[in-house]
């Protein structure tokens, strides 16, 4: 069996690259010229996007499908389809309006009247003034057609110093009569609360989509778009055809859409339910459970956290079963694969609102694991800071650089049916500013963290220019930079290869913070990851559910799937669930290390007493407490770590990944300035190489240490990432010996000639004059709205004195090609602009060509770049070269 390395050498490496493939209803040709450009690129699979489309389902839209599949066939390429018409998934082609009324979106709602006794003979209208402006008529029966149902009437007392709800509550349901409630207030303030089950509520955009937490709800969307795809490609049903991809699913129960905050305690907002929450709430809370439902959005002491995590706990599991699980096994029984991602964005992923109340139970049923990276999301740089969106909100900036690809990652590490798959949705509407600089940034952030399957947004068959989230990757010949994007996938399929189906190596584990967030005070999972990120001690982040269900213990460390951890991170709780915390002691009795940064939970999220077994777990020597600041610290001084670094790198990322014969370790330099130089130890025993994935070679690295341990002195700059391997399957490769540079350098400062080239007109240069100082090309005085290619021809003597040479281009903006006396000599996405140099270099004169391209922001001015700062254009320099020799 051939190993990893060897097929990436032989250019045997798999695709790992499924982009969106918009569709308008163009003609045939149009479409099969843009499948043409995607598979030139280097890409063999595509997600058709269904949202532009006219006729989804209709005539125009299958004739345009059968196109695409016969191309897909004679190219020998994968299709992938976005299973709905609208954004998001879950509109099912419009169909759930024309379903029965109970397999439509319903909500919990709630409103309240203030009352002060003792008042005799008192009524009060509850059918009225409810949260829409609307007059709906409540009805005591179930479901009566067109009415909302009151679910419960309770009053309770109100501390007459404050306001502050106090413990008693009385049932009044039984006093409501056609729409009016007649009671007798007893002495003091009470607070009366109506809350019924109505299909009004919810952001306005979804009104019309399914309920994910009825089964047969869900089963609109399959039979609607799955049953007939199906239908129609069943025989290219695990073949050409590869699976369906869900797009940000979701409760949406907020009337403002993406509201990121939305959940239990918010005041006005209809909550998500279904026929099904009565009975799970009073198995779970009790017969009169109708009594606390208040508690879900108004506070009064720890019995609301008891409430707000019940129901939680029920919607989120709810909708795993009913939505994502059953979509999965329909796609499984079929022979194909359901993908996709809900959404994240600044924590939503624990909430309501656009998210699915748990990233890990909201994606277990598909078979990769996968999040997105959209406007302006992760901004190189802004690892703390937040960034302003485009969407007007503000990022949650540790979350994104720290949080989000773990989460990914994660559930794709430990879920069996994943087999260690993440996909990443990636560049899209971050503008024209965009350009592969900045992707190769956002694909190094993802691979480093483990990432390997990858869905560019997008591909788009509609005339240019397309106002619809770019950057595009073609569009239609006008992006100067598409002629170098198979560069960037080469580059990705290539080190995809190398972290995929095998072992990812990590010594942490990391609590999922979402039932500790649904029940009290909590701190968010990222904080302690990004502590351990920033001093290179890897981990992965575990849901209650898997710690409870399938994770085992031997030899002292926390088995699940295929990972192995040395010790497990929770961080502070202030409630977590009874079991999860008897579990965590049985962990610690067995020999497990456990951490909990900032202290012990104080109870149990679902009110039962925990006092005995907190006391137990406080006392087990396994167990500290520790501060945040000081974690990594602590997991380093007891040895929970791989890789050593000598001193401290907070921009230093780091990935393991191991097969049978091979080791692969990628470290990337995630910082947009500083040059990071240290020396990295390693915990193996051999020759160390080099992989440059982007030349596709092998180099041999210097290494030293002792036994089981290896040294190798690390220098990356901004932007640059570098793939280090070991083991067996290396042996029978002869890899070239480094380079080192010889001697001093000089610098190029005569005239340059240079030339111009937009897209469509390349490789026809007009020559726009000379230069002797190199500067930015779009400033004012310039050419401020040319984008494209600039190209700069010169000459240089050179000695001939050593093997050849390293030539560094300086500041580039920001795309680099470089030829020399004609022959090329390589090029460079982004910083660092240098290459080695061997047989295009001669003694005596030479010439030299630089065709440095940029994005199309110049050109195009789009309103999602406006919120980004924009680089120069050209070839800022200065251009070096310094003698090279072999080691």
């Amino acid at each position: 069996m051939s190993s990893r390395i060897e097929e990436v050498l032989k250019g045997q490496e798999h695709n790992y690259i499924l982009p969106f493939l918009w569709q308008h209803g163009e003609e045939e040709a149009v479409i099969r010229e843009e499948i043409a450009r995607v598979h030139e690129s280097g890409i063999g699979a595509l997600c058709v996007e269904a949202r532009p489309h006219p006729d989804f389902l209709g005539p125009k839209w299958w004739l345009d499908m059968d196109i695409i599949m016969d191309e897909a066939r004679e190219r020998g390429m994968k299709v992938w389809l976005l299973d709905d018409d609208h954004f998001p998934t879950g509109h099912a082609a419009g169909k759930v309006m024309e379903a029965p009324e109970e397999l439509q979106r319903k909500f919990l709602g709630e409103r309240y009247i203030d009352t002060i006794g003792p008042a005799q003979g008192t009524s009060l209208l509850l059918d009225t003034l409810l949260m829409t402006g609307l007059r709906p008529t409540f009805s005591l029966r179930h479901n009566a057609s067109g009415l909302n149902k009151l679910i419960s009437v309770v009053a309770v007392r109100r501390d007459p110093s404050n306001g502050a709800l106090l413990n008693e509550c009385v049932d009044i349901t039984e006093f409501v009569h056609e729409g009016t409630l007649y009671w007798d207030i007893p002495e003091g303030y009470w607070r009366v609360f109506i809350i019924s089950e109505n299909k009004d509520g919810g952001s306005k955009e979804q009104e019309d989509y399914l309920n994910p937490l009825v089964r047969d709800s869900v089963c609109i969307l399959l039979d609607t778009v799955y049953e007939a795809v199906y239908e129609r490609y069943k025989e290219d049903f695990g073949g050409t055809f590869a699976g369906f991809f869900s797009d940000e699913p979701g409760f949406y129960n907020d009337k403002t859409t993406f509201d990121f905050n939305s959940r239990p305690g918010k005041q006005g907002v209809p909550l998500p339910w279904s026929s099904e929450m009565p009975a799970l709430l009073e198995q779970a809370l009790g017969k009169d459970y109708h009594k606390q439902l208040y508690l879900l959005w108004h506070d009064a002491g720890e019995q609301s956290h008891i409430v707000r995590y019940t129901y939680m706990n029920i919607v989120s599991k709810l909708y795993a079963e009913h939505f994502c699980n059953q979509i999965g096994e329909w796609c499984r029984a079929r022979g194909v694969e359901y993908i996709g991602h809900v959404l994240e964005d600044n924590n939503v992923h624990a909430r309501l609102g656009p998210g699915a109340g748990h990233f890990f139970r909201s994606l277990w049923g598909q078979d990769m694991s996968g999040l997105d990276v959209v406007l302006w999301q992760i901004v190189p740089g802004f690892d703390e800071l937040s960034f302003r969106q485009p969407t007007g909100g503000e990022t949650d900036s540790e979350f994104y650089h720290y949080g989000l690809a773990k989460l990914g990652v994660s559930l794709g590490h430990i879920d069996p049916k994943k087999q260690g798959r993440t996909m990443c949705e990636v560049y899209g509407a971050y503008g024209w500013t965009e350009g592969l600089k900045l992707m190769k940034w956002l694909t190094d952030h993802m691979l480093v963290r483990g990432v390997n399957h990858f869905v560019p947004h997008a591909f788009t068959q509609k005339a240019f220019p397309e106002p619809d989230c770019p950057p595009h990757m073609y569009a239609g010949g006008k992006n100067p930079q598409y002629r170098y994007y198979g560069y960037l996938n080469r580059y990705i399929n290539r080190i995809s290869h190398l972290i995929a189906d095998g072992r990812h190596v990590a010594t942490a584990a990391v609590l999922y913070h979402a039932e500790a967030e649904w029940s009290g005070e909590s701190m968010y999972f990222h904080k302690p990851v990004k502590k351990l990120m920033q001093h290179q001690i890897d981990c992965d982040v575990l849901p209650i559910d898997v710690l409870l269900e399938t994770a085992s213990l031997k030899d002292n460390k926390l088995q699940v799937n295929c990972e192995d951890y040395s010790c497990l991170i929770v961080p502070y709780a202030e409630s977590l669930p009874a079991e999860m915390i008897e579990r965590l002691t049985r962990f610690a009795d067995q020999g497990l290390p456990v951490r909990f940064v900032d202290g012990l939970p104080l109870r149990s999220s679902e009110g039962i007493d925990v006092t005995d077994t907190l006391l137990k777990l406080s006392g087990n020597p396994c167990v500290k407490t520790i501060g945040l600041d000081m974690l990594a610290h602590d997991l380093i001084a007891d040895g929970f770590y791989e890789v050593g670094v000598d001193g401290y790198e907070p921009y230093l990322r780091n990935y393991h990944y191991v097969h049978n014969n091979l080791d692969v370790f990628m470290f990337f330099n995630e910082s947009t300035h500083k040059i990071i130089d240290t020396k990295i130890v390693l915990p193996v025993d051999g020759a160390i190489y080099g992989y440059d994935a982007f030349l596709n070679k092998l180099t041999r690295k210097e290494a030293t240490g002792e036994s089981g341990t290896k040294s190798v002195e690390l220098v990356l700059h901004p932007y640059e990432s570098v793939v280090l391997v070991h083991g067996a399957a290396l042996e029978v490769y002869p890899a070239e010996l480094p380079w080192t540079v010889a001697g001093p350098g000089f610098e190029l400062t005569g005239e340059w000639t240079v030339s111009l080239a937009a897209a469509d007109h390349y490789p026809n240069f007009e020559e726009w004059g000379t230069l002797t100082v190199l500067k930015n090309m779009s400033g004012p005085e310039d050419l401020p709205g040319f984008s494209g290619t600039f190209r700069y021809e010169t000459e240089f003597e050179w000695d001939g004195s050593c093997d050849g040479a390293l030539l560094e281009l300086g500041e580039v903006y920001e795309t680099a090609e470089v030829w020399i006396n004609g022959e090329h000599a390589g090029t460079n996405l982004c910083p660092p602009y240098r290459m080695e140099i061997a047989g295009p270099i001669r003694k005596g004169s030479n010439s030299l060509l630089i065709e440095v391209t940029n994005t199309l922001a110049k050109d195009q001015r789009d309103f999602l770049s406006s919120f980004s700062q924009q680089e120069p254009s050209g070839l800022i320099g200065p251009v070096k070269i310094s003698p090279m020799s072999v080691n």
